[in-house]
């Protein structure tokens, strides 16, 4: 049977550098861990001595490079995966960082055996809130609810019948671990008879069927504090999944969406607006009122202001969460064209327009002096 290349088993190109591939064998590592692949735990068992074995080789630089030139042929010899044990290599050392990886996830390589089933903690769960731009501002309490796997109410997680007993694993002897040799290791994992348990149920929860573990709907109340924004996570501690022996429960992070406003636009903590404003308004000055989330305020405007001036309103934006600072209230002025003329207004500005001069009109003299040079200089081309 053909083997699968090291470098593909770890999901590393072969320039990977040492550092590149042993992160790598510690993430396919903890993804076969066999406290996360209860009920699968044969074939997770042949997936890690297939990442193991390539680490084992590609970890050093002498049987790497003895691979990268044979392939298989150099590391199928006798004595395991390694096959250098007599070729002048001086067998496998400087494992260091494997039996550190070993001692993180099976209590040590060749440690002695565990005193119980390993606890964990579930896994975290994700929920986004969506909330209107007034509640992101000025803070808001929401009620959400959950689907989540939680401990079972009718076995108070314990996986049997209520009265019914549970009896101690005569393979691992409640240790929910065995010791295995793979190669040169000797390593434990998840007892084949208990499954990592410990114990033995002989009469599974009706609700749980054993797991410990059901489903169910929770309602939680979420404070929002004040200044949050898309994109913000709010935790709530152990309001995650059930953990599993005994271990705590995972987290429930509350991912905030904020939804569009039908008149601002946050920008950090300052929000913006469009502010349409009259020809005569423009032209003449004048005071207007303009939105703000506290309310209505004034706005002077001053004579001949021109369309996409920005007026800030200090203050008038979004406090932090901290509350250390508050944002502004950019209003940029979008000056109306006149629509629906009747024919004596049209009259009225026709004659308007014949008593304007340039000095009437800076921006547009200036734009078509820009306009005049610009031809000329194609011209000259």
């Amino acid at each position: 049977m053909s083997q699968r290349d090291y470098y593909e088993i770890l999901g590393v190109a072969k320039s990977a550098t040492q550092d590149e591939i042993k992160k790598a064998y510690r993430r396919m590592a903890s993804k076969y861990h066999p406290d996360k692949n209860i009920g699968k735990e044969e074939e997770a068992e042949k997936k890690f001595k297939e990442v193991q074995n390539a680490y084992e080789i590609l970890s050093d630089e002498d049987k790497r490079r003895m691979y990268d030139q044979y392939g298989h042929d150099a590391v199928n010899g006798q004595g395991g995966a390694g096959g250098f044990g007599g070729g002048g290599f001086g067998g496998f050392s400087g494992f260091g960082d494997m039996d550190d990886i070993f001692s993180q996830f099976f209590g040590g390589a060749g440690g002695g055996r565990s005193s119980g089933p390993r606890a964990y903690k579930g896994d975290d769960v994700g929920y986004q809130l969506d909330i209107t731009l007034e509640e992101a501002v000025f803070g808001t309490t929401s009620r959400i609810q959950t689907n989540i796997r939680s401990t079972c109410e009718h076995c108070d997680g314990k996986g049997a019948e209520p009265g019914t007993s549970i009896t101690t694993c005569d393979t691992c002897h409640g240790a929910g671990q065995v010791r295995r040799s793979q190669g040169f290791f000797s390593v434990q994992q998840p007892c084949p008879t208990c499954h990592g348990r410990g114990k033995i149920i002989k009469n599974p929860c009706k609700v749980c069927r054993g797991s410990g573990t059901e489903y169910k709907t929770q309602t939680l109340e979420v404070k929002i504090p004040a200044g949050v924004d898309t994109g913000n996570n709010i935790r709530l501690e152990g309001k995650g999944e059930a953990g599993g022996n005994g271990g705590p429960n995972g987290d429930l992070y509350v991912q905030i969406n904020v939804r569009p406003h039908q008149i601002f636009k946050r920008d950090g903590q300052n929000l913006h607006c469009i502010v349409p404003i009259s020809f005569v308004t423009a032209a003449l000055g004048g005071e207007i009122e303009v939105p703000t989330l506290d309310g209505r305020v004034s706005l002077k405007i001053p004579a001949e202001t021109q369309t996409g001036r920005v007026f800030r309103l200090r203050g008038k934006g979004v406090r932090s969460i901290r509350g250390d600072h508050q944002g502004d209230l950019l209003c940029t002025v979008n000056i109306e064209t006149p629509v629906k003329l009747t024919n004596e207004q049209k009259e009225i500005l026709k004659q308007f327009g014949e008593t304007l001069g340039e000095k009437h009109n800076p921006q547009e003299k200036g734009w078509l002096d820009r306009v005049k040079d610009f031809f000329d200089d194609v011209k000259k081309k």
